[in-house]
């Protein structure tokens, strides 16, 4: 039987509802207005955007340099956007309006919702293959992650975990450093209070620190390394179900508001820059984040190392982790020759990993992370491990990097850990408002 020839998808169904609301004069953003004009860019052009900033949003812009420099005769036009959801929602609408940059950065944790909603052009092996790019070129576990029933639909280029930083100067004194002035290995959950409780004891503050208040992320990321250290999942069925299981999460809020409640390891009730300035301030030797905040700490000329963050609950080694990568969206001008300028310039943004990797990024571009090149940058080359044992958000319409699911289970352990509410009405809490978002269907 003959498919009908306008079949309904959701991406058909979210561009009714932008021309509906274009057409009552209640978009209000730019970036869709742009689109529904159908302006053109100048044949040659590639178009980009992104949602870097800080150190990533300085190194980014050098490697949109060498792209220019190298393809004198393509004009790149590069936009950067504010990061989360505002950014996927204006590459959402321009995809649905048909004017859609070129490439884009998604995080590898929304780009199968970008998928699911008919926004990304499949990558077919024979197209990669001709710039150079296959699957045994990256690392296994970012590509595998990023498939969407097998197909490619997103080239990753890098794997940003969490990591522990630690102050070399504090930690020597605490007696836990190696005799090359590296963090010994800590293993288990009373293994590393000890660790912060020595820590404490040298800086007579904290042991530690990690963003809390008013930070959702963070707070998950932390809940989430030792949740998957003990096989623990959150959701299933594509984000249907809520699977949670009350022990193992009850064990880990349990030990991670002992940490910062009743051990006061870890400083409580602190926000993400407040906890940044107390480690770069020596009232805590250890650190808790993503590896991102590396320029933070080379700026402020601290003796500081960095490595994985410890198997507290065993078992296989699970960190938190994303990834970046670039996807192609949906365009309605789509030829042979836009494609190769595509793939080229993504191309090109894995010849300079060692920039990226520079920024506290481990690479996925394989030729560049199994080099000796890479082997030499520390402490990037300490912790390069995670990459293989990344953990991602689980997969939901309503999951993903600064996504409703975070801003959910963060809020929740975020309160447990500054003693704000307990580990029983936080399940609760998290149950609850996660149910209602499993209810829902995907917008696009």
């Amino acid at each position: 039987m003959n498919s009908p020839p306008n079949p309904l998808t959701r991406r058909t169904l979210l561009r009714a509802s932008v021309l509906g609301a274009a057409a009552l004069g209640t978009t209000g953003c730019s970036v869709i207005g742009t689109g529904l004009a159908n302006t053109q860019l100048d044949p040659g052009t590639v178009s980009f955007w992104n949602l870097f900033g800080g150190g990533d949003g300085v190194r980014m812009q050098q490697m949109l340099d060498g792209y220019r420099k190298a393809n004198p005769g393509t004009t790149l036009e590069a936009v950067t956007l504010t990061w989360g959801n505002p950014y996927y929602t204006k590459l959402s609408l321009s995809t649905v309006g048909d004017q859609p940059p070129h490439v884009a950065v998604s995080h590898l944790t929304r780009a199968t919702t970008l998928v699911q909603g008919d926004l990304l052009q499949e990558l077919k092996p024979e197209d990669l293959e001709r710039h150079g790019m296959s699957p045994d070129k990256f690392n296994r576990r970012a590509w595998e992650a990023g498939l969407v029933d097998g197909k490619i639909y997103a080239i990753p280029i890098d794997t940003h975990p969490w990591v522990l930083f630690y102050n070399r100067d504090i930690c020597g004194k605490a007696g836990l450093l190696d005799g090359d002035g590296n963090l010994k290995e800590i293993k288990g959950p009373d293994a590393f209070a000890d660790a912060l409780t020595k820590v404490k004891g040298v800086t007579g503050k904290f042991g530690a620190t990690h963003g809390m208040n008013s930070d959702t992320a963070t707070p998950w990321r932390f809940f989430n390394t030792l949740h998957s250290q003990l096989g623990g999942e959150v959701l299933a069925d594509n984000g249907r179900r809520i699977v949670l299981d009350d022990a193992k999460a009850t064990q880990v809020l349990d030990y991670m508001r002992s940490l910062t409640v009743e051990k006061q390891l870890i400083a409580s009730g602190v926000d993400y820059q407040a906890a940044i300035a107390l480690f770069a301030e020596g009232q805590a030797g250890m650190h808790l984040n993503g590896e991102w905040e590396i320029t933070t700490f080379q700026t402020a000329k601290m003796n500081f190392g960095m490595t994985l963050v410890p198997n507290i609950f065993g078992g296989e080694y699970k960190v938190h982790a994303d990834s970046h990568t670039l996807v192609l969206p949906v365009r309605p001008d789509q030829d042979r020759a836009t494609l190769d300028r595509s793939l080229g310039f993504i191309k090109s943004m894995l010849d300079q990993s060692l920039t990226w990797a520079q920024g506290g990024h481990v690479p996925s571009w394989q030729p560049f992370a199994a080099s000796e090149e890479f082997r030499k940058l520390t402490p990037q080359s300490n912790y390069a491990a995670a990459a293989d044992a990344a953990s991602y958000d689980p997969p939901g319409w309503y999951s993903g990097s600064g996504s409703n699911f975070e801003i959910v289970m963060g809020s929740a352990i975020g309160a447990v850990e500054a003693g704000q509410m307990s580990v029983s009405a936080a399940l609760s809490q998290i149950r609850s408002k996660l149910q209602v978002h499993a209810d829902t269907a995907p917008p696009v």
